[in-house]
């Protein structure tokens, strides 16, 4: 990237398998304008749903392994509408402490009763659960598949079996799991071998992995028509451009034809592991693209961000309230179009400025 007219390698961008540059993306983004234009024009109830989103709709849900997809103009927008139109004041939300910020809004706005459990601690959960036995009352449990501040991964096979025993409805937002996860990048349920039947709501976004923007909702016929119903962010929003549906249809083609973006992206990771391993650098045990490195303390994380980028790095620095207090760290995310001599180089300056 340049940024104030200087060259630097980016560590902090979520476009993991680096395909919002793929040339047939970016083709395919130019032919649909010359067809459909630059803006949708209304939301996707009045007349701004065109062939070019209904094909992508169809293209996800038969790719994530659902009957239906719906989609939002931004992931922000599908958590809060989700939670509008499944919960109420009667009814009751449980979320993982450290979920993104949309799905705790989605929660607040719902006006359900909102709990939070301690982080990806099933038996947390189950003991909030276990209060609510004889409530029939909705229950919906939200949390993230891959948290984006730590990299880990949720632990959906134990998630799901619990709210299958307690009658409760477990949705996960697969942000940045989707197109990462999985031997062919099908997310979160794909690494762990699960479905729909495991998983009723799914939520990811497109403009992660997928490098372009936007976001969608899988489930069952019912859950979307109920969606389509209850969602004011879904019902009052102008629909996302047919250009941005049709560039994302070439890129979930590519992930599924193009297996070397997925590999490459693996390798990264395992080699940016090696490397901070044999540094002796403190980055957290995180399977994805996410790689954490903790520093603690707020004005020597901002500090070290300054210096890695005079070196030719960005890397941002990630402080509260986006992270607890005493948690302040860079967050190192990794693509598949880094090369093992910017990783190199971008270890060996952090050993420098660190130790």
């Amino acid at each position: 990237m340049i940024v104030d007219d200087k060259n630097v390698i980016s560590f902090c961008s979520n476009d993991y398998l680096g395909l919002a540059n793929h040339p047939l993306v970016k083709q395919a983004m130019i032919e649909a304008v010359s067809q459909y234009g630059v803006g949708s024009g209304a939301a996707h109830l009045v007349n701004g749903h065109t062939s070019a989103h209904h094909q992508l709709e169809e293209e996800l849900a038969e790719f994530c392994g659902y009957p239906r997809a719906l989609l939002f103009s931004t992931g922000y927008m599908a958590n809060l509408g989700l939670c509008q139109a499944l919960a109420g004041k009667n009814d009751f939300i449980f979320e993982d402490r450290l979920n993104h910020a949309s799905l705790i809004d989605g929660g607040l706005i719902s006006g359900a009763r909102l709990q939070r459990y301690l982080h990806n601690d099933v038996s947390s959960l189950q003991k909030k659960l276990a209060r609510l036995v004889d409530n029939d009352n909705e229950k919906l449990v939200l949390t993230d598949g891959v948290f984006s501040m730590d990299g880990d991964i949720a632990r959906l096979p134990e998630l799901s079996a619990l709210c299958k025993d307690t009658d409760s409805w477990l949705m996960v937002d697969d942000a940045h799991g989707f197109g990462t996860l999985g031997k062919t990048g099908k997310g979160c349920l794909q690494h762990f071998s699960l479905g729909a039947d495991d998983v009723p709501v799914y939520m990811a976004t497109l403009g992660k992995a997928m490098g372009t923007a936007g976001a969608f909702i899988a489930g069952s016929e019912e859950l979307i028509e109920t969606i389509i119903q209850q969602a004011r962010t879904y019902i009052y929003t102008t629909a996302m451009p047919a250009a941005i549906a049709e560039a994302t249809r070439c890129s979930l083609n590519v992930i599924q034809t193009e297996a070397e973006h997925l590999q490459n992206l693996n390798n990264n990771i395992d080699y940016f592991k090696t490397c901070c391993k044999e540094a002796d650098l403190n980055v957290e045990n995180s399977l994805t693209a996410i790689q954490p490195l903790l520093i603690g303390d707020d004005e020597k994380a901002i500090s070290l961000s300054q210096n890695l980028f005079e070196e030719g790095f960005l890397v941002t620095a990630i402080r509260p309230p986006t992270v607890p207090e005493g948690t302040s760290r860079l967050r190192i995310t990794l693509s598949a179009k880094h090369r093992q001599e910017h990783i190199e180089r971008l270890i060996e300056s952090l050993n420098r400025l660190i130790n």
